[in-house]
């Protein structure tokens, strides 16, 4: 876990915690996770509007975060799934691309 004083340091922006593993980071190491019409999506640019959650490109911390239901809490809804999301299918593809960037 890190510490907001080691964060404010090193910070060049806005600091956002993961729902996932509530670790608090710069934003622009994140993924900013909407809700659109229900269904969760993810924000790489965060300029959807709305609530956003903010996520590390981490299927484990996906997993974390669906565990404790905090995409319902995070985004205001009363019930969200991150299995049924487009969230699980952009970080497999980000897997992919940091594995084989060819």
């Amino acid at each position: 876990m890190t510490s907001w004083t080691d964060v404010l340091e090193k910070s060049t922006g806005p600091i956002r915690t993961c729902v996932g593993c509530r670790d608090k980071v710069d934003a622009s190491t994140l993924l900013r996770v909407v809700a659109v019409a229900g269904v969760l999506t993810p924000d790489p640019r965060h300029r959807l509007p709305g609530r956003g959650a903010w996520l590390h490109s981490r299927v484990e911390c996906l997993d974390l975060a669906g565990r404790r239901r905090a995409f319902g809490r995070a985004l205001r809804l009363a019930s969200v799934t991150p299995e049924s999301s487009e969230v699980r299918e952009f970080l497999a593809r980000v897997h992919r691309k940091q594995v084989d960037p060819s």
